[in-house]
C-alpha cells in the first residue's frame, strides 16, 4: 500500500520526501490543536488505566 502511495506522487524521491513530511506535519497539527483538545472533556483522567 505504502509503495502504491509512495509511486502516486509527484517529481523525484526528494520531492515525494518533501510532501510526505508536509503532509505528515498537517496531521500532527490538525490532531494536536484541533482534534485532541476537542476530545480531552470526553476523557475523564479517571476512566484511564495505567495497568
Amino acid at each position: 500500500m505504502y509503495a502504491a502511495l509512495w509511486r502516486l506522487l509527484p517529481g523525484p524521491w526528494w520531492v515525494r520526501l518533501l510532501i510526505v513530511l508536509i503532509v505528515l506535519a498537517a496531521v500532527l497539527y490538525a490532531l494536536f490543536f484541533h482534534v485532541f483538545p476537542w476530545l480531552s472533556p470526553y476523557i475523564l483522567p479517571e476512566e484511564v488505566d495505567l495497568a
